[in-house]
């Protein structure tokens, strides 16, 4: 979807000013945040590619005025109450938490083990891939009203392929559907590099490239 969080090239909301020896976390509550975020996660109940499109939904003013762990934890709710394993009124304080459903649970001796070991998108290709290593392609002008990962400033421009990964799962119909049994049909996955002035014209600097991680829906040849 065309979100607020599709903000790469846009203008107008200042320079980005790196914290110079910035810690992991601002505050113990981003600690929890990350822990509850992940044990829900290793529920089953969504995918990380849900996971994204509850956190890009979320209303721009909310999105714009939260910080990185905020806007995790108004995702994780906002999934939370859609599956029915919380109320408003649980989330709110209003009533104590009632017993829910028997989850799968990510026990914490097993939480170093399972972040070590990830969860491959990797899959069997169904056909061969489309496009080569040096071959141009110009990124589709797409505008989705659901999940996607191709940025909204590479759209409609030219770039050429430096990677073929493999066939991975496809994110955008990954989240097509809020419940298991999720859909894993994966597609192409490539590395694009596109040139900053066919980006952004001649005021952009000079040799300035982007590489973007595109599926073989996003491309069609130049």
């Amino acid at each position: 979807m065309n979100g607020v969080h599709d903000m790469g090239g846009l203008q107008g909301f200042g320079p980005v000013r790196p914290e110079p020896n910035e810690t992991l976390f601002h505050a113990d509550w981003e600690k929890r945040a990350l822990a509850v975020t992940l044990a829900m996660g290793a529920s089953g109940q969504w995918n990380l590619d849900l996971s994204r499109a509850a956190r890009e939904s979320l209303p721009p003013a909310q999105y714009l005025g939260s910080s990185y762990y905020g806007i995790w934890i108004s995702a994780l709710e906002k999934l939370l109450l859609e599956r029915g394993l919380v109320s408003e009124a649980e989330l709110a304080g209003r009533t104590p938490p009632q017993p829910g459903p028997s989850l799968r649970v990510l026990q914490g001796p097993q939480v170093d083990g399972a972040l070590a070991r990830g969860a491959s998108t990797q899959r069997p290709a169904a056909s061969p891939a489309r496009f080569a290593t040096g071959q141009r392609v110009r990124a589709r002008n797409l505008h989705p009203a659901g999940h996607t990962r191709l940025p909204r400033y590479v759209r409609g421009h030219l770039g050429t392929v430096t990677l073929v990964h493999g066939a991975h799962v496809y994110p955008d119909r990954h989240a097509a559907h809020t419940l298991p049994p999720f859909d894993e049909a994966p597609q192409w996955l490539y590395t694009v590099v596109f040139d900053g002035r066919e980006l952004w014209g001649e005021a952009a600097e000079a040799g300035l490239q982007v590489s973007v991680d595109a599926w073989e829906p996003y491309l069609e040849p130049a």
